[in-house]
């Protein structure tokens, strides 16, 4: 059985692609993805007053956390020595009902592979820790648009999502 899918072997079984013969390079990754909830727990989580703390403080830690453990989480993923990894939180869409929050995550390695898989789970985790600590005030509170927005370095170079502003 012959294939082009470099997760699987000839045989059909998955496999951890070997990155030894390639060249170390900077490389860099951004991904986004955002928490839409009711007025009310954006505004609380805006003054400090969610029930449980600092919402976006705990977000931050639990995203950078989630990076650093991405090959745990993802099977075929290369455990990296990431260089940096910074999370940051935008409000959006407040209207009189709704908000959202934003969040974007930048991973940052010097390596044979790319930290694509560790930006996005940043994203993730700090969105569902956004969930955790403001489920009391909204538990219909919706996580969408997890999406790998650029990245930089390797191979394939730069590349950058063509809606993204």
């Amino acid at each position: 059985m012959s294939t082009s899918l470099t997760h699987i072997d000839t045989d059909g079984t998955a496999r951890m692609v070997d990155v030894g013969e390639k060249a170390e390079t900077r490389r860099l990754a951004v991904a986004s993805g955002t928490i839409t909830m009711t007025a009310e727990a954006l505004a609380a989580i805006k003054a400090g007053n969610a029930p449980k703390g600092d919402v976006l403080g705990t977000a931050r830690i639990a995203g950078i956390m989630a990076a650093k453990k991405t090959s745990e989480l993802i099977p075929m993923c290369h455990a990296l020595a990431i260089d940096a990894v910074n999370l940051d939180f935008a409000f959006e869409d407040e209207q009189e009902f709704t908000g959202a929050i934003r969040a974007s995550a930048t991973a940052a390695v010097t390596g044979r592979t790319g930290v694509e898989m560790e930006a996005i789970t940043a994203v993730s985790i700090a969105l569902v820790t956004i969930y955790d600590m403001a489920k009391a005030l909204d538990k219909g509170m919706v996580i969408s648009d997890i999406r790998l927005v650029e990245k930089q370095g390797g191979k394939s170079g730069h590349w950058k999502a063509s809606d993204w502003a």
